[in-house]
């Protein structure tokens, strides 16, 4: 990515002003306008607490972002924060500019900096749905804490789940047709899957596993997905509880239709457990709504419906 041209006009006092723009776009050439700009006017900030470093950033003007974060990165100031608690790295990220954010890593910015939501790089990266972003983060070879927790409870997985189930619905059984919105998100799963992110944690406020996320959102391909993940015990993860509730308890209570059905089998073939049962004594079979649609998952189910002893609890 190239920047795109500017030069320096008049050096204002007081908050940072955004300088025009002419042609000849390079890091020499940019080097040359900050240092002509001086530290003052880079460490300044406006009403929302932006610094130039945070404009450049967010309009993508790579050169420019690297020159000022060099001098930033010389006073300590690389993970200033704006307004929101954005530092330079999380606008660059949520303006989808990986290159810029390979950069800021690079320089030296804190990787697990978050906001006044708590969010991280992965975090914005997972719910925007731009996995050029976390492959910057994965080129740039920095520490990042895979595990880490925003305000809501939730893993950067925890998040890519839930923005991939928005941008599915209604539910698709068939992802060669995933929107582009959807891809990239799914890619996001996939990439934060591949850089290690634990796919047994559990949402702080509900225990909710990944899996209790795609299954509630009648999202078969994503249950899927999961459930062929290569590491693991798969019959313990796919029986984990969220407040007493299984996977399979979450699926018996879906509407019924086909997504239902999908996902329900898919559970079982992984090992889900029939006979267990959640806080309330309830089996999955329990949960099934009335009516015709769901006789064929309750014969399914039916098979083991006793739970053995130590496992009902």
């Amino acid at each position: 990515m190239e920047a795109g041209p500017w030069r320096v006009s008049t050096l204002p006092s007081g908050p940072p002003q955004f300088p025009a723009v002419v042609p000849g776009p390079s890091l020499e050439a940019a080097r040359a306008h900050i240092l002509a700009l001086g530290p003052q006017q880079l460490l300044a900030q406006d009403e929302e607490g932006d610094t130039l470093l945070h404009l450049f950033a967010a309009r993508g003007l790579r050169w420019a972002a690297y020159a000022a974060a060099e001098v930033l990165q010389v006073y300590r100031r690389l993970d200033i924060r704006e307004h929101k608690g954005k530092t330079p790295l999380l606008v660059a990220a949520a303006a989808n500019q990986p290159l810029i954010v390979e950069d800021l890593l690079n320089l030296g910015a804190e990787p697990n900096a978050t906001d006044h939501q708590g969010r991280s790089v992965l975090h914005v990266a997972a719910t925007y749905g731009l996995p050029g972003v976390l492959l910057a983060v994965l080129n740039s070879g920095v520490q990042v804490d895979l595990e880490a927790r925003d305000f809501e409870g939730l893993t950067p997985l925890h998040t890519a789940i839930l923005a991939l189930n928005v941008a599915m619905r209604p539910s698709d059984l068939c992802p060669r047709v995933l929107s582009t919105q959807a891809r990239d998100r799914l890619d996001c799963v996939h990439m934060l899957l591949q850089m290690g992110a634990n796919h047994t944690s559990q949402e702080i406020k509900s225990n909710k596993t990944v899996l209790h996320l795609a299954v509630q959102a009648a999202n078969p391909t994503l249950v899927q997905l999961l459930l062929e993940l290569p590491r693991g015990d798969l019959r313990t993860f796919v029986n984990m509880k969220a407040h007493g509730n299984t996977a399979l308890h979450m699926a018996a209570a879906l509407p019924p239709g086909p997504a239902q059905e999908a996902i329900v089998r898919h559970l079982l073939a992984a090992g889900a457990d029939p006979t267990l049962r959640n806080l309330e004594n309830e089996q999955p079979i329990h949960l099934l709504r009335p009516g015709p649609g769901p006789e064929g998952l309750r014969q399914l189910l039916k098979r083991s419906r006793v739970a053995p002893p130590g496992l009902s609890s």
